[in-house]
């Protein structure tokens, strides 16, 4: 890909559960995908089982402030939570609606 603006890189197929993506120029933000794994979540009364998928950001600061990548953040863990396994995810939505 080349002239792009965000990429996403992968490392679900080496395990791990994190690490910091490096940002390619001219590209100003990155998605780092982490292997998943069902994890014990406490929903307020136990504990149940929840497939969870490590997500790492990665974006220029000269380009994009704490704010904005904080509302990425966001709209991705809101689609994620509403994410039927095995459904393609897609993030729906603005930056600007997941300030609010």
């Amino acid at each position: 890909m080349q002239g792009g603006c965000f990429s996403i890189s992968s490392l679900g197929g080496i395990g791990g559960t994190a690490f910091t993506p490096i940002i390619n120029a001219p590209e100003v933000a990155i998605l780092g995908v982490s292997k998943s794994a069902t994890k014990p979540v406490w929903d307020g009364k136990a504990f149940v089982p929840r497939l969870m998928l490590p997500l790492s950001f990665s974006y220029d600061h000269r380009v994009i402030d704490g704010a904005g990548g904080g509302a990425l953040h966001r709209l991705s863990r809101g689609a994620a939570r509403r994410h039927a396994p095995g459904d393609a995810l897609q993030l729906r939505g603005s930056m600007n609606e997941a300030t609010q």
